[in-house]
């Protein structure tokens, strides 16, 4: 929910030499192959880890667009597998680097349903005889729908960068969209299902990583990710995660992950977002006094535990001038004062047709906000 706020430091890179401030190091890699790489110096925020540089891509960086059913469980997947990797590898001791040991084939080939061709197939076999085919009977549904990896690295005594641990997610379908002969259709499947399937393609899948060189004595972190429906306005989420400990090839342990995402206004009746709703709503009525021509005022929150722990606000505008729009962001520096209680993480993005016009942000415990008006 957080901006991160990056520094160029790649750009330096163009001259040929170390950043001043930064550090170099060697990067140990399959059969004791090394490569140079920077480490920067700054850490922007304890909860950010530092990345080496020049940055590598995940092979199967691409495969995520086409897979996940919205920019939302796209981006909450990459990130809330960031979140809970901070649990396993301590940014303050654990260099990031996108995953770089599941290749691209292998990715392909996992995410297909298993057959005789394809014995390495994760989803189920298609289950249908030829003359069920023919009737236009549908397959079982696939249930995983991509494979993310994070890689975490750790400086040796010998001053080398070497892999200490990686992360994989599970994004599993919480609805299965396809079609027979051009009919689209879509199948729900079930928590029960994918948590039980999840959790066995997350062994399994330990198990290949394994017989990797590299991989045969690092923990690895599994997550499962449970998608949203394709016209959601808000992410799945990361509903269980595990760890296989150095050297073993299956979870040791799973532990259940309670956290959710709320469009506000809601139009639900869950007594636990009563009072955020009731709140919200008299936010948004004060907003909506200052100037009639709204388009609307949306906050999804972001709850862990079943208590409030972002909320993120878009205010749509229909004017221009600066002055207004710094008379208007100050009213809404002061009803978030009013309104909210400071135990929450607070981001307000107000924008026009011309774009961002103000950033209000404010962190949990903290009295005063920043506010930020563009130019």
């Amino acid at each position: 929910m957080k901006r991160i706020w990056w520094i160029p430091i790649g750009v330096l890179l163009l001259t040929g030499c170390v950043p001043s401030g930064n550090d170099e190091a060697e990067v140990v890699g399959t059969e004791e192959e090394v490569e140079t790489a920077i480490i920067p110096s700054m850490q922007l925020d304890e909860q950010y880890y530092r990345t080496l540089l020049p940055y590598k891509q995940s092979a199967t960086r691409g495969k995520i667009v086409s897979r996940l059913n919205s920019r939302y469980d796209i981006k909450e997947a990459e990130h809330g597998l960031l979140r809970l990797s901070q649990q396993q590898f301590s940014p303050d001791d654990y260099y990031f680097q996108e995953g770089q040991m599941i290749t691209d084939e292998e990715a392909t080939s996992w995410l297909q349903r298993t057959s005789a061709d394809n014995p390495n197939g994760l989803n189920p076999e298609d289950g249908r005889s030829s003359a069920q085919q023919e009737e236009g009977e549908r397959p079982d549904p696939e249930l995983l729908a991509h494979i993310l990896e994070q890689n975490y690295l750790v400086k040796t005594e010998e001053d080398k960068i070497r892999l200490g641990g990686v992360s994989i997610g599970l994004a599993m379908n919480t609805v299965y969209y396809s079609s027979i002969d051009g009919i689209p259709y879509e199948e729900s499947i079930s928590k029960e299902e994918i948590e039980r399937e999840g959790k066995r393609m997350a062994d399994e899948i330990v198990s290949r990583l394994r017989e990797k060189e590299e991989m045969a004595n690092v923990p690895i972190l599994v997550s499962l990710f449970a998608q949203n429906n394709r016209n959601a306005m808000t992410p799945g989420t990361y509903f269980a995660y595990g760890a296989a400990p150095r050297g073993e090839s299956e979870i040791a342990n799973w532990n259940a992950i309670n956290e959710a995402f709320v469009v506000f206004p809601t139009s639900g009746t869950n007594e636990q977002y009563r009072d955020i709703d009731t709140a919200f709503r008299n936010f948004k009525q004060d907003v909506e006094l200052y100037f009639s021509n709204f388009t609307s005022v949306i906050g999804k929150g972001f709850y862990q535990d079943n208590q409030l722990h972002e909320l993120k606000i878009e205010i749509p505008i229909q004017f221009y001038g600066s002055s207004e729009v710094i008379g208007f962001t100050q009213y809404v520096t002061g009803l978030l004062m009013d309104h909210f209680p400071d135990n929450i993480e607070l981001e307000v993005n107000v924008t026009s047709t011309n774009g961002a016009e103000a950033l209000i942000l404010r962190k949990a415990g903290e009295a005063e906000p920043i506010v930020h008006i563009y130019e």
